[in-house]
């Protein structure tokens, strides 16, 4: 069957001596792998398409059980710069990890995809690059189920006197409940607004936003501790910016 739809490529590989394998997400088909033959050639019309990050039109043909063969593409946004820049590259790394990982096989999904066009964008346009990857950790943890509670205290309810965040209880803890988790996070009013503001904001409607670095910090072992007690997975590009991070790279 012969299909014509937008795509982003979230994941890129060489198969052979001039062939290409890529992985699309789309909004209608959800992620499909494509042949692309020939482009790793020096003059394949291919060769620009099947980039990592790429957001184009695709026109493959494939049948039911079986990777699909493409016929042709035009490109809608390059997203060279996300390829050029290492911080870059390594946060669209992950949203496009997290994507092709979390995600069932042909599972259309265009909420999902709007996000993920919205979050590679915004990174390309110099929006806060950690923010921008919470924001979409956090669709991931609701696609997946594992949304943490944010607006009240997990333990009893309260939704006032926030002072921490447990991953191992599923959310956030009152001053009162904090001692429940002896590995409960810290976590300021700048962080707990963040936390409830997340599952409802739009990638698309992110400004510019300015965050603490305190915060940010919060913010960044809350959802790491976060993703790796409920998803459980080994993020190759998440681990390259935490090398990033720990050598000032």
């Amino acid at each position: 069957m012969l299909h014509s739809v937008q795509g982003i490529v979230i994941r890129s590989m060489d198969y052979g001596e001039g062939n290409k394998i890529i992985r699309l997400f789309t909004p209608e088909l959800g992620k499909v792998g494509v042949m692309a033959r020939g482009a790793k050639k020096l003059k394949s019309k291919h060769g620009a398409v099947t980039q990592l990050f790429t957001y184009g039109d695709f026109v493959f043909y494939k049948q039911r059980g079986q990777m699909g063969s493409l016929n042709g593409a035009e490109i809608i946004d390059a997203h060279h710069a996300l390829r050029e820049d290492l911080y870059k590259s390594a946060y669209a790394s992950y949203l496009a990890e997290m994507t092709d990982r979390m995600l069932g096989d042909e599972e259309g999904n265009n909420y999902i995809f709007e996000q993920l066009k919205a979050g590679l964008m915004a990174i390309e346009e110099d929006k806060d690059m950690q923010i921008v990857t919470h924001l979409y950790e956090m669709k991931m943890f609701d696609l997946a189920g594992y949304l943490p509670i944010t607006d009240a205290c997990v333990s009893c309810g309260e939704t006032t006197g926030i002072t921490s965040f447990s991953p191992n209880m599923g959310g956030t803890l009152c001053s009162r409940c904090r001692f429940k988790d002896a590995s409960t996070i810290p976590i300021g009013e700048g962080a707990h607004k963040l936390l409830r503001l997340f599952p409802r904001m739009d990638m698309r409607r992110l400004g510019s936003v300015q965050v603490k670095d305190e915060t940010k910090e919060q913010l960044k072992r809350c959802m790491r501790t976060y993703m790796d007690v409920h998803i459980g997975v080994q993020w190759k590009s998440r681990g390259f910016i935490e090398q990033m991070e720990k050598y000032n790279i």
